[in-house]
């Protein structure tokens, strides 16, 4: 018998320390040869670890939620025959996808249910008696996992996997926030019993950079009343002569309607380094769009939003939130926005109070689309009113420059055809 000592291997470029999201493996368990052992986060990505050699855990690093440094132990397995410490030997792990969101409002849509960015349907969860846990199911999951998921009356086929398999960390994010009506005892007439659940994994990163933004960021938010009933009016006539182009929501016109008046206000389209007291207006718009996913929030980016038009943005959107919900969003998408748009769409209630997305100085926030009867002159007519939100950073944005930048919007939106000239 031999010790063998494995270090957490460099999984990202500049990384220096990461998250234990989630065990696969406790001390006394006998494992195999690349056997899951953790899964790991960092601030860039949720990687698995998976076992270099057989044998028994003797020591593992800490708990979930732990954060341990790149090279320190993070399991201790005693080896059948001597095998020396190689973990110098396993090569840095290249994360490909980014699990960790940034900013801090709810889930992005555009202001219909058909929008690519709407929330899907949450399925009624099967009864107990109907779920199917056999190990030759179509669903790929540990022992581990499936006997967890048994005890916990979860449907394996109901959880979203983020790799090729179900994990841990899936079935906690599922019982997080994926089920739609939270956990459910396997019996349904069962007392339920107060839950603890420790914050770890993208839910304690969405916590941590909210709470940064909120503390180190002094908000304000402006509301106008936007009428949409001409914009809408337009998004019908060219979606049903779209052809084969996509189907277009509010959103790719709302953000033509932002790129088209932030050279305007180029105090909005900025990132505020704090710390150095440098303000960096930028020239491009790279919008990040809110998007909520199993897993949680997550903030995929379109670069430069001004030079595409509302088709261009409509697959853009797309195929952003696609990758976001899949788990498969590239680094580069995920990261390096200048100014955010997240809506609760249909559930948009009358106003919201969005959340900056720090370093960013500004959030733009639509609400629900309502109709209702308006003075139009002497007569009363039926129109479509949506409230714009915005907030923004006190420090580099006035309340003047914030309602004046509204105000803007409000008369493209309000006057379409504008978004078309030049």
């Amino acid at each position: 018998m031999a010790k063998f000592t494995f270090n957490l291997p460099d999984i990202g470029e500049g990384i220096a320390e990461a998250e234990i999201v989630a065990w696969h493996v406790k001390v006394g368990d006998t494992i195999s040869e690349d056997q899951p052992i953790a899964d790991m986060m960092t601030d860039k990505a949720t990687v698995e670890m998976e076992s270099p050699v057989a044998g028994i855990v003797t020591k593992v690093a800490g708990e979930a939620g732990d954060v341990i440094a790149i090279g320190s132990m993070l399991v201790e397995i005693e080896t059948a025959s001597d095998v020396n410490d190689v973990s110098q030997d396993i090569p840095a792990i290249k994360p490909e996808t980014t699990q960790v969101a940034t900013v801090a409002d709810e889930v992005p849509q555009a202001l219909e249910p058909s929008n690519p960015l709407a929330i899907a349907d949450k399925a009624e969860p099967k009864s107990p008696e109907n779920r199917d846990f056999r190990p030759g199911s179509a669903i790929t999951a540990s022992p581990a996992v499936r006997a967890r998921a048994r005890d916990l009356g979860v449907d394996l086929s109901d959880v979203k996997a983020s790799g090729g398999h179900v994990r841990h960390a899936d079935l906690d994010a599922y019982l997080n926030y994926g089920s739609g009506q939270g956990y459910r005892p396997p019996h349904s007439s069962a007392k339920r019993h107060d839950e603890v659940i420790k914050v770890i994994g993208m839910r304690r990163r969405i916590a941590d950079n909210m709470a940064a933004s909120k503390r180190h960021i002094p908000h304000f938010t402006y509301v106008e009343e936007i009428d949409v009933t001409a914009i809408e009016a337009m998004r019908a006539d060219l979606n049903e002569n779209r052809g084969s182009k996509p189907k277009l929501t509010m959103l790719p016109m709302l953000i033509v309607a932002i790129c088209k008046t932030i050279p305007q206000f180029p105090m909005l389209n900025a990132r505020f380094d704090d710390e150095a007291g440098v303000v960096t207006r930028h020239g491009s718009v790279h919008l990040g769009m809110a998007t909520q996913t199993d897993a949680g929030l997550m903030v995929p980016v379109i670069r430069d939003a001004q030079d595409k038009n509302i088709w261009q943005l409509a697959m853009e959107i797309s195929r952003l939130a696609d990758a976001a919900r899949n788990g498969n969003a590239k680094s580069e998408e995920l990261s390096g926005s200048t100014l955010t748009v997240t809506s609760l769409g249909p559930l948009g209630g009358i106003a919201t109070t969005p959340v900056i997305n720090r370093p960013e100085v500004a959030i733009i926030g639509p609400n629900k689309i309502v109709e209702r009867p308006v003075f139009v002159g002497d007569t009363v007519e039926a129109r479509k009113l949506m409230n714009l939100s915005i907030s923004c950073d006190h420090r580099v944005v006035d309340g003047w420059d914030a309602a004046s930048y509204v105000q803007a919007l409000k008369k493209l939106i309000e006057t379409p055809v504008l978004l078309f000239a030049d």
